[in-house]
């Protein structure tokens, strides 16, 4: 599923400047890939194997990573995966959100996804083109936001569109 949400997504941001329609699937992809193929997942590993965790952090190219991992986060698995999951729920609920909440998950899954750079060079076919495909989706978001939501034109003028608020006086 991982692949499929993830192709997926990559293709609906390619159209996402110009399509409602491939914005919103790009959203529910991303909002269940990483609420049900992220969090719960994890949450599964955590109760049936704790310690399938351990051997992630052994596969990165760097050693401080690979130490850092086996120092710190291995003894601590509850602590720093119970972070992941709650970091994977929180960035899924703010996409699936739409508008702002949506555009700081975005911001909150490109670190997350620059983050799994770190973890091996195989990670980079996953990570690379998902922070293409976020940064395409947050620029088509802010796109929309700005000409569409917010109330504003492309010029700056205000319109009566959804979010529009009046000048005092009631004057448009």
């Amino acid at each position: 599923m991982w692949l499929v949400l993830g192709v997926t997504i990559i293709a609906a941001s390619l159209r996402a400047d110009r399509s409602r329609r491939a914005r919103l699937v790009a959203r529910v992809a991303l909002g269940v890939l990483f609420l049900v193929f992220g969090a719960m997942v994890n949450v599964v590993y955590l109760i049936k194997d704790w310690d399938s965790f351990a051997p992630f952090g052994e596969m990165s190219q760097f050693a401080f990573v690979r130490d850092a991992w086996a120092s710190l986060v291995v003894p601590n698995t509850g602590l720093f995966i119970g972070l992941l999951i709650a970091g994977e729920a929180t960035a899924g609920i703010l996409v699936l959100s739409g508008g702002r909440l949506m555009q700081v998950g975005l911001v909150l899954l490109m670190a997350f996804h620059l983050g799994l750079l770190f973890f091996g060079w195989w990670l980079w076919l996953y990570a690379v083109p998902m922070i293409g495909a976020l940064t395409l989706l947050l620029r088509a978001e802010r796109r929309t936001t700005h000409t569409g939501m917010s109330g504003t034109d492309d010029r700056g003028r205000v319109t009566r569109r959804a979010g529009a608020v009046p000048m005092p006086g009631g004057r448009w």
